[in-house]
């Protein structure tokens, strides 16, 4: 709350006492005070709009708004009453009708500073980034040494993923100031999404010690505590972190999978408190069916989208998981007519297309899921599964364009690695990446949402660990990357040599251990240009030639497809690298035997695309 105080002493004292009970919670005695005080002197500006306040701090904001635009009309260039005006507009919902107010008083005091924060906010709120950022420079510019104007500015800067400004802009606001709590925990979450999770823990670790006790600091220290492996204490950060928000999806879906993967067999217990606490919420319903199906619980996932559906009516999304569902259950003609509400309400969601036409597919209906492809491709033609499923259907329909996209001569490249320098021998570096990544292998089980079955995968980035090992295997990868890149050429109508320009540089790398039973489902990259599979330690099993257990195997699809079954295997050997399209569908038979198998895996992006923002 904002006022100016004019008038005699007496009227002064008597605005003062009203402040003050306002600023105590005494509301209903600063009411009475404040209409005996307009019983005397109607017309009295400050009186109104502290009634106005008062009126809407006790639940009712339009008398409040009423009264607070009367003050206004009485003292039209009182900057504080306006600056209470944008408050209260904000609180009631009004974002645009208060960056519009904000905006007005700066265009008389372009130096109120109160005003300018308040509109970077909005700003950002209404989902206007670059105007937000204007705004923020504008007032760092008029106050330089501000540490909060800079950490504003670097919220912004952080919310349009420009992280570098971002991360510059935080450390410069506690180089201002060191104090500052809010910079600290943003900074911490920046360096989580990074995985620089050593570093993320300790700012965090800053910001509680500052006194920060909030959802985003419990979040955030539990993502940087499961990329450390600390498993139990971030378990115990998303658990404070659902009780904070128990609505919020990220963090559930996040306590649920950490659970999963230490084999907890209530590991939805949270979500699914929440979701039955909450049957209207839609978004709990889908997301903890969702869940469920990545854990292979189709049946309770099954029940979950049933039993919303029959809540709340017909809802795309829900169907679309439903159809997505059937499918994995082998239901096929169920799955289709899902699909096809979902689809038919909303025909641009990317995400229920390609539900849609990998059920056609496995229909054997090329011809029909041909319109949906072509028009995703058109809108999105480096997205590796529309290509992926383009050719599937090229290959149902005999078309030529099949092998342009599937030449496995060509584009599947094998390579043993030669070893960097500081390393003797491949066996020496392999045995070192043996230790370092087993380490890194804490979890029971797989990833709720990842291709692997029956083993377990690192959380972290393996670009962002600091292990001699791990640092020099990725960079022994550059030269067969450079090869493969050389031998694949250019070629403006392929969607992968098209992008051959300047190099290609890794965007994430993680590890795979397989147990007994274990296998990768046929799947893609869809984050990638260049994926890879890189042989750290195989069981002597996959020696087989004729069972070829733990294999790679290329072109299967990730539901069966009358007529494409794998046409590429792949045997596994230590310091073998594979690189392929991302777009390809590949997947391993199964290993059966005590013995792990031990990959590095990494996706690859055309250098100028994955340059950094």
């Amino acid at each position: 709350m904002f006022i100016n105080l004019s008038g005699g002493a007496a009227l002064q004292s008597r605005l003062i006492a009203i402040a003050d009970l306002m600023q105590n919670g005494r509301l209903a005695e600063a009411e009475r005070a404040c209409r005996a005080l307009l019983a005397q002197t109607p017309q009295q500006a400050t009186a109104l709009h502290l009634l106005g306040l008062i009126c809407e701090q006790s639940g009712d904001a339009v008398a409040g708004e009423r009264l607070v635009r009367q003050s206004l009309q009485i003292e039209p260039a009182n900057l504080k009453f306006q600056l209470n005006l944008g408050q209260l507009l904000h609180r009631r919902g009004r974002a645009a009708g208060a960056a519009q107010t904000y905006r007005q008083l700066l265009e008389r005091a372009p130096m109120e500073h109160a005003a300018r924060r308040a509109l970077v906010v909005i700003l950002e709120e209404l989902g206007r980034p670059a105007a937000a950022e204007a705004e923020a420079r504008t007032l760092l510019q008029q106050r330089p040494e501000d540490a909060d104007a800079c950490s504003l500015l670097a919220f912004v800067l952080d919310r349009q993923h420009k992280i570098v400004e971002a991360e510059a802009a935080y450390r410069r606001a506690l180089a201002l100031d060191e104090r500052q709590a809010f910079a600290h925990q943003n900074l911490g979450a920046l360096l989580s999404r990074l995985e620089r999770a050593e570093e993320a823990l300790a700012v965090l670790d800053r910001a509680r010690a500052l006194g920060a006790r909030n959802f985003e600091l419990a979040f955030n220290r539990g993502r940087a505590l499961s990329l450390l492996y600390r498993l139990e204490e971030a378990e115990c950060e998303f658990v404070g972190a659902v009780a904070l928000r128990p609505t919020d999806i990220e963090a559930q879906v996040n306590l649920a999978r950490l659970r999963y993967m230490r084999a907890d067999p209530a590991f939805a217990r949270d979500f699914a408190a929440i979701a039955a606490a909450q049957p209207g919420n839609l978004p709990l319903q889908t997301e903890l069916a969702r869940v469920f199906k990545g854990a292979g619980r189709f049946d309770e996932a099954e029940r979950q989208l049933r039993q919303a559906l029959t809540a709340h009516g017909p809802a795309p999304p829900l169907h679309a998981l439903l159809a997505q569902l059937l499918q994995e259950t082998g239901r096929l003609a169920e799955a289709e007519h899902e699909a096809f509400l979902a689809a038919s309400a909303m025909p641009d969601d990317a995400e229920i297309i390609e539900t849609l036409v990998a059920i056609l597919l496995a229909r054997g209906r090329a011809q029909d899921a041909l319109p949906y492809l072509a028009a995703r491709r058109a809108r999105e033609p480096l997205v590796q599964s529309w290509i992926a499923y383009e050719a599937t259907a090229a290959r149902l329909l005999g078309r030529e364009h099949y092998r342009e996209l599937y030449d496995y001569d060509r584009l599947v490249r094998s390579y043993m690695l030669e070893p960097p320098p500081g390393w003797s021998s491949i066996a020496e570096l392999n045995a070192a990446l043996r230790t370092a990544l087993t380490a890194r292998h804490r979890f029971a089980t797989h990833p709720l949402d990842q291709s692997l079955r029956h083993g377990s995968q690192t959380t972290r980035n393996l670009i962002a660990e600091s292990d001699a090992a791990i640092g020099a295997v990725l960079q022994a990868f550059q030269a067969p990357i450079a090869d493969y890149l050389r031998a694949l050429g250019q070629a403006p109508g392929h969607p992968l040599s098209a992008r051959n320009v300047g190099g290609a540089v890794i965007t994430g790398a993680w590890s795979v251990q397989l147990q007994r039973e274990g296998f990768h489902v046929n799947h893609l990259h869809p984050q990638g240009w260049i994926s890879s599979a890189y042989y750290v330690d195989v069981p002597d099993e996959v020696q087989d030639t004729a069972l070829r257990s733990g294999w790679l195997k290329f072109g299967e699809t990730r539901f069966s497809v009358p007529g494409a079954t794998a046409e590429k295997y792949l045997q596994p050997l230590p310091g073998r690298l594979v690189l392929f399209p991302s777009y390809m569908w590949h997947g391993t038979t199964p290993i059966h035997g005590a013995q792990p198998r031990l990959t590095i895996a990494f996706d690859a992006l055309p250098l100028p695309e994955a340059a950094p923002n």
